[in-house]
């Protein structure tokens, strides 16, 4: 509790001396007609509360607070509006050729041509021809009679009267640009001992061994040996443990034979390479 005098507020203490002396005197009645008014401060009842007063201007800000932590992943976004075109590329490389495409309608017919009195060149062009066959045939023959060799659409042989062991015999076909012969099927087969019947022999290496693996018969550009083959009966036997070679009897027939001993042979050639 405060005592107010004029403009100044005073303890407790004082109002209770002041009291005191009043009290004493017996003038209690006097003090309100003093100059000196002391009023006596005693607290009420506490009242209704008031109405909520106006907003207040709002504070300064206060310090930045410490950040927080890192929130987690949000839902995925909407997509959002298809952007602008970008720039144009470069050209890329050339790309492979296509297929050819179907054929399109005949043109038109053309306008005639100029006539052409061609019967003389026609007349040189068909005696060219008629050489050509000549010259063909003539060809064949020296091949045959002179060269003693004998060929298909696409190969050359060429019987070598000379005896050599079957590596000598390889080597020399090979250094011509030829490789020993290699009867493949059944009509080369009989081209060769045709060839060799006729030439009055009974024998000729022919382009067949298993030097490198025993029992495993290639042919002589070391190509796999295929279904057809031309065994005689009982053969290979690899008698002696030393026939690694093969050699073709008259009658078309093959033999397994030892590689050092020397017989005639017979030489294949390509036509492209002949």
């Amino acid at each position: 509790v405060f005592i107010m005098k004029r403009d100044l507020v005073l303890p407790v203490t004082l109002i209770g001396l002041v009291f005191l002396s009043v009290w004493r005197s017996g003038s209690l009645q006097h003090i309100t007609e003093d100059s000196c008014s002391v009023q006596i401060l005693v607290p009420g009842l506490k009242g209704d509360a008031g109405e909520k007063g106006e907003k207040g201007a709002p504070g300064r800000p206060g310090r930045v607070g410490p950040p927080g932590e890192k929130g987690g992943v949000g839902d995925k976004g909407m997509k959002g509006a298809v952007g602008r075109h970008g720039k144009i590329g470069p050209i890329g490389s050339k790309g492979e050729k296509g297929d050819n495409g179907n054929l399109g309608p005949p043109g038109p017919v053309g306008d005639p041509g100029i006539p052409c009195e061609c019967g003389h060149i026609r007349k040189v062009i068909g005696e060219m021809d008629i050489l050509v066959a000549q010259l063909t045939n003539e060809l064949k023959f020296i091949k045959k009679a002179v060269a003693d060799m004998r060929e298909t659409d696409h190969k050359i042989y060429l019987l070598v009267k000379e005896e050599k062991k079957y590596i000598d015999a390889q080597a020399y076909c090979q250094g011509r640009g030829g490789t020993l012969s290699i009867p493949k099927d059944e009509r080369i087969n009989n081209l060769i001992a045709s060839y060799i019947n006729q030439a009055g022999l009974t024998r000729v290496f022919i382009g067949i061994n298993d030097l490198e693996k025993e029992g495993q018969f290639v042919y002589s550009d070391r190509s796999p040996m295929q279904t057809f083959n031309k065994w005689r009966n009982g053969e290979p036997n690899n008698a002696y443990d030393d026939e690694d070679c093969v050699e073709m009897v008259a009658s078309g027939g093959w033999n397994d034979v030892a590689c050092h001993i020397t017989m005639y042979f017979v030489c294949e050639f390509d036509k492209e390479t002949a």
